[in-house]
């Protein structure tokens, strides 16, 4: 068996839903998308994007003499999912932070790769941690196409998956395609982005994005987009909900995903009512956390009684 036959066996073994290797290069297909991204100011109050421009197009800045990006996904699709009279929650964010779990997952792919391939090739792990394009890189090593709500779509599978990549200096013997995008004339992500974040086709702007408003964002909400809130208060699945894609979503087999019992019974008057302490013990171990207690008090007071 080929080193690449062996990596995506393993990554299977260890629950990835997909793997694909794709050879470092510049990603320059992505180039004058991104720099206009940015200079558009799409990326709002996201000031990092900034940052690190040669990097995000070549991942040999993260790892010296870089040859392979193995990318990886892992299925986040909840078991079971909350009132949809309730708060709404973002599904990512059900269970635990995913940074923690796919990276130890990709720790347990890179030595079991070491321990199949004996060598000095140094490598690093990401998942949503550093600069780098991983929905490109996914597509590059043939997991899927980048859709027009800019999510990495699986075909058969859809795109409710978090991405993680190991940047490496192995070279293996077979390298992967990009997929087809198979989107075809279908608008249904841009027709139903509640606030027109999407602008068009993979023109994603954040200002207006609810993900980014209730997540990212610091400060008040825009009253323009507030009053389209709706029920969310952290993130929003619009876009991915109505993709004929997720049609074929199946539920998570990995337990730290499924929610806790206090997060599928936390009602409207609860959250009305949320301490710190509540927020903390809730909150523990969830991607939540990411908006600070203050922020999501913030987006809980747009509630309607």
């Amino acid at each position: 068996m080929g080193i690449s036959q062996f990596i995506k066996d393993k990554a299977m073994e260890l629950g990835f839903s997909a793997c694909g290797i794709a050879e470092v290069a510049k990603a320059g297909s992505e180039e004058a998308y991104f720099d206009q991204w940015i200079a558009e100011g799409y990326h709002a109050g996201m000031k990092y994007m900034e940052n690190h421009r040669e990097i995000r197009l070549n991942p040999d800045g993260l790892v010296e003499g870089a040859k392979s990006v193995i990318s990886v996904a892992l299925n986040y699709y909840p078991k079971v999912l909350r009132n949809p009279a309730e708060p709404y929650i973002s599904y990512y964010a059900y269970g635990e932070d995913y940074h923690g779990v796919v990276k130890d997952k990709l720790r347990q792919l890179w030595k079991a790769i070491t321990e199949h391939h004996p060598s000095n090739n140094e490598a690093r792990v990401f998942t949503d941690s550093a600069p780098l394009l991983e929905r490109y890189w996914a597509w590059k090593a043939g997991l899927g196409w980048i859709g027009k709500n800019t999510n990495l779509i699986i075909p058969g599978k859809g795109s409710f998956f978090f991405l993680g990549e190991i940047v490496t200096t192995l070279v293996v013997d077979t390298y992967d395609s990009p997929k087809k995008n198979h989107c075809g004339s279908c608008i249904r992500c841009l027709n139903a982005c509640p606030t027109g974040a999407l602008e068009g086709p993979k023109r994603l702007n954040a200002r207006k994005c609810i993900s980014y408003l209730t997540i990212e964002h610091r400060g008040e909400i825009p009253v323009e987009q507030a009053v389209l809130l709706g029920n969310r208060i952290y993130g929003c699945d619009t876009c991915q909900a109505v993709c004929p894609w997720n049609r074929f979503a199946m539920p998570t087999a990995v337990a730290a995903f499924h929610p806790t019992p206090s997060l599928l019974s936390l009602k409207k008057d609860d959250l009305k009512a949320l301490s710190r302490e509540d927020y903390n013990r809730i909150f523990a171990h969830s991607a939540v956390k990411r908006a600070k207690y203050e922020g999501l008090l913030r987006t809980i007071q747009y509630l309607k009684d």
